[in-house]
């Protein structure tokens, strides 16, 4: 194939990923209530999952300290036109969201070609666990990265005389900000994968810099946290690392 018969190629590619996001989007559109109600506000309340998991497991371990006090966090919009663009950028967020299956199958679909048959059994199955590792780090950063960052920001008072006000713009900005941005880093171990099935890296390789990368995953989590605070850069930074050590397990060793 030519270069403009690829370009056309990957123009097919992305219209059809667009496709697929614009219907989930209107979908997800016409779904306000349920959406914004169960989904996107369900952490600035006690009656969120994470909240009731420590109090049973308070309880557990007859342990009263860890379980959460009520928590109820007021939501203010200041500007004309935040909620309508807050919903439609929710609506797009949550489209791409869904839509990533589709579009590492349609992106592998467009490079498969171009592969001999060893490189293509190498990344077939990488491409399948980038999927699911990106929908698990969209789940971790839901119900474990978002909740604990916003209840912890949300009541931090530097004195009883300044009340927070949190606005509706940073609060969604930190939501769709902290839940890609966690579907992503959870890719790490796909791309060690594929990058040691190539030959590129091996596992010898990480695990000789892993200091080096603990220090790295540290500023890639401070520069990547929204609020730039310690509490959100250890809640981002302790997942990073622990994606690290799981990129040396699923990395082939070279010299065996």
């Amino acid at each position: 194939m030519t270069f403009w018969e690829h370009l056309d190629e990957l123009r097919k590619v992305l219209f059809r990923s667009a496709i697929v996001i614009i219907v989930l989007m209107v979908v997800i559109f016409l779904n306000k209530n349920f959406v914004f109600d169960k989904i996107i506000f369900a952490p600035i309340d006690s009656d969120f999952i994470l909240y009731k998991w420590f109090g049973a497991l308070s309880v557990l371990l007859s342990y009263p300290a860890i379980a959460p006090e009520p928590f109820h966090l007021n939501l203010i919009n200041i500007e004309l036109s935040a909620q309508f663009f807050t919903h439609v950028n929710i609506s797009m967020t949550l489209a791409f969201i869904l839509s990533v299956p589709f579009i590492l199958y349609q992106l592998w679909n467009f490079v498969k070609p171009g592969l001999y048959e060893k490189e293509k059994r190498a990344i077939n199955k990488a491409f399948g666990f980038a999927g699911i590792l990106f929908f698990i780090g969209v789940l971790v950063g839901y119900f474990f990265v978002f909740p604990l960052t916003v209840r912890f920001l949300g009541t931090y008072q530097v004195s009883d005389w300044v009340v927070n006000q949190i606005s509706l713009k940073s609060y969604i900005s930190m939501f769709t900000w902290l839940i890609l941005i966690m579907g992503i880093v959870f890719e790490m171990p796909a791309l060690a994968s594929i990058l040691s099935r190539m030959g590129i890296i091996n596992k010898s390789f990480l695990k000789k810099y892993r200091k080096h990368a603990f220090v790295f995953l540290i500023i890639l989590a401070a520069v990547i946290t929204p609020s730039g605070d310690a509490f959100t850069l250890f809640v981002v930074g302790a997942p990073l690392y622990l994606l690290y050590e799981f990129s040396i397990v699923v990395s082939r060793d070279i010299d065996k």
